[in-house]
């Protein structure tokens, strides 16, 4: 089961590298165009939860698959809401909704999510002591 999480955490770390979110004319954008400490939060996750995987820390390991969540649905609202108070110069609402959804969502957060709902259900093997 350790390999599952390990695989888990390396999908969260490389996801992060991947195309987060489509802007035309700029191009693709992974975790550390969109923001530099949200990248850095999403690192130490992933760090912290690579170090529960090896030392067998199943509770830890769940709450940072949760965090991990937390932060990317934290990173979509964000991103969102950031489109549409970019175009807020359009004198129309309707215009600023049209041009905010030229910015289109990528495949990297399939893999991002995928990682931390990787961590989240597979359950690690716990030690049991003999009585």
């Amino acid at each position: 089961m350790k390999n599952i999480q390990f695989i888990g955490v390396l999908l969260v770390v490389v996801g992060s590298f991947l195309p987060l979110v489509h802007v035309p004319i700029i191009g693709n954008w992974n975790y550390w165009k969109l923001d530099h400490y949200l990248a850095i939060i999403c690192w130490i996750l992933s760090a912290c939860a690579l170090f529960a995987v090896i030392n067998n820390l199943p509770k830890m390991v769940r709450v940072l698959a949760v965090l991990m969540i937390i932060l990317f649905i934290f990173t979509l609202i964000a991103v969102k809401l950031q489109s549409l108070d970019y175009f807020s110069f359009l004198p129309f609402k309707s215009w600023r909704e049209t041009f905010a959804g030229i910015v289109k969502l990528k495949w990297g957060w399939i893999i991002e999510f995928l990682g931390a709902f990787l961590l989240l259900i597979i359950k690690t093997q716990q030690k049991y002591e003999a009585s």
